[in-house]
């Protein structure tokens, strides 16, 4: 297959939303690179569990440790077929910082496959690429989408959207439906045998 994907985190991601794409992306060949500004091959980041218990939002819980495989400082849009963008917190942190934007950007202009889940589109509006894209988050994250001109994708939790290169879902709950759209639109077939 040869696909390389380039996760962007920071602490706080959903551990869930980080850990589960992580790990399934890689058991079925492809090689995937985790990144943080700030933060070198080898160093963690902290994650966040976001469960849904019945309140009006999510709960939030800390989660596991997740160990990064790729220095932020080197990573480059052209050594990548996808850019995925797991939720949690760190977007709303990461969608500040000019060097995350430019990478964002560089993955558009590129043409190249984007997938976000969650909280993750929070960073895809705030670098611009959302203009009249249909786009899925955390309900939440709905006036941000909108905002950036994204046509937001009312689904349930469990469902996830493709428009063209663009990948998303609303929380966890859609990892299957979410990973398998990452796994279509990189043109990967899974054989079950």
């Amino acid at each position: 297959m040869g696909k390389r994907l380039l996760f962007v985190v920071g602490d706080y991601v959903e551990d869930y939303e980080v850990m589960v794409p992580f790990q399934a992306l890689a058991a079925v060949g492809l090689t995937v690179t985790a990144v943080c500004p700030g933060k070198k091959a080898g160093e963690t980041v902290a994650t966040a569990i976001h469960d849904f218990e019945g309140q009006q939002t999510y709960s939030e819980k800390r989660g596991h440790n997740f160990a990064l495989n790729g220095t932020f400082a080197s990573v480059k849009a052209e050594e990548f077929d996808a850019l995925v963008i797991p939720g949690g917190r760190a977007p709303e942190y990461l969608r500040l910082d000019a060097q995350v934007i430019a990478l964002v950007q560089a993955f558009d202009a590129a043409g190249k496959p984007i997938a976000a889940i969650c909280h993750g589109p929070q960073l895809l509006a705030a670098a611009g690429v959302l203009k009249g894209k249909r786009c899925s988050a955390y309900p939440a994250c709905r006036p941000e989408v909108e905002l950036a001109g994204g046509l937001y994708a009312d689904i349930p939790i469990d469902g996830a959207v493709t428009d063209g290169l663009l990948v998303t879902a609303p929380a966890w709950p859609a990892h299957p439906a979410w990973i398998a759209q990452i796994l279509t639109v990189l043109g990967v077939t899974v054989q079950h045998g």
